[in-house]
């Protein structure tokens, strides 16, 4: 129990440690590229689980099988060692591509726990579940899309694995960019990589994407961003998208907040949202039951969350912003 949630009894000192658990969690924020770099490239990952660390070298590892085979193939050759090691590591000391796949690889661990304990199914929840049913043929069509998608990211990440199709436009424009790099030492490749670039970004449609997928899904939904904020009801993925939407901030950074160091963050970002406190404290419960006793949350409005995020240097990181 953090201390913000021992002093319910005074608002002002409440207040002060909810402050005191923001500032902790955005020291946590602030190490967290730094961190995975080095984790990466070194065999002690103790700061981080091993699991997690394992799917992200998988997922660098089989998007560097996509991008050089992809040349391969086009010049007629055998992967290219070479282009292999080169581009591992610029993908590896990508920022930005690795909080997205470490976003990825939490998610994927936290719903295969939140199955196991809550029975939670990580691809057909009970909204999704009732959309497809809907009567409103696009809507049912388009959770049907999403189921699918669902399906594929569970099993990729099992197999370690991540389609370049599955990344945002910008990170696909960087792991291109970076693929230019790689082949770099063989002058002779560089039309080749050239035309194998304009034929991955000409195949590339964002929209068919599986986040991109969640994202249209809560848009149509009746009750807005607020009818996906039950996390037992609208499983995890839907549940993240919903959150980082409400708050106007990127999903890795929604993801990140389903971290116990976050919990503060991510009860605040939810009473920002616009849930009731008791809302509020089933979703904390249903993530961390062992953590969450007593909150001072029940006594949380909205302006007041609003106010105390306002406050925290993590804010502008966390939102994207």
């Amino acid at each position: 129990m953090t201390e913000g949630f021992a002093l319910a009894n005074d608002p002002a000192a409440a207040d002060e440690a909810l402050r005191a658990d923001l500032a902790r969690g955005d020291a946590v924020l602030d190490s967290l590229g730094p961190i995975l770099r080095h984790l990466l490239g070194n065999t002690d990952s103790s700061l981080f689980g091993d699991e997690i660390i394992a799917v992200m070298r998988g997922m660098i590892a089989d998007l560097v099988r996509q991008l050089v085979g992809r040349v391969a193939v086009a010049v007629g050759q055998g992967l290219d060692p070479v282009a292999l090691a080169s581009l591992t590591d610029k993908l590896s000391a990508n920022v930005d591509i690795l909080i997205h796949i470490h976003s990825l690889a939490i998610e994927a661990q936290l719903a295969g726990r939140l199955e196991h304990r809550l029975g939670l199914d990580p691809v057909l929840s009970p909204l999704l579940r009732e959309l497809i049913a809907s009567d409103d043929q696009e809507m049912s069509a388009l959770a049907m899309k999403l189921l699918a998608a669902q399906a594929r990211f569970i099993q990729q990440c099992r197999r370690m694995q991540l389609a370049l199709a599955e990344l945002p436009a910008e990170l696909v424009h960087q792991a291109l960019a970076l693929l230019r790099e790689a082949f770099g030492h063989d002058p002779q490749a560089k039309d080749t990589v050239r035309v194998v670039e304009a034929e991955l970004r000409s195949g590339y449609d964002e929209s068919r994407g599986r986040l991109s997928l969640i994202a249209q899904v809560i848009d149509r939904l009746g009750g807005g961003v607020t009818a996906a904020l039950s996390l037992p009801h609208a499983g995890l993925a839907i549940f993240l998208t919903a959150i980082a939407e409400a708050g106007s901030r990127d999903r890795g950074g929604a993801v990140v907040l389903t971290s116990e160091s976050q919990i503060v963050r991510l009860a605040l970002a939810l009473g920002s949202a616009g849930l009731k406190p008791a809302s509020v404290v089933a979703q904390l419960e249903a993530l961390h039951p062992d953590v969450v006793q007593q909150p001072y949350y029940h006594q949380l409005a909205t302006d007041h969350a609003n106010r105390l995020l306002a406050g925290s240097p993590a804010s502008g990181m966390a939102q994207g912003q």
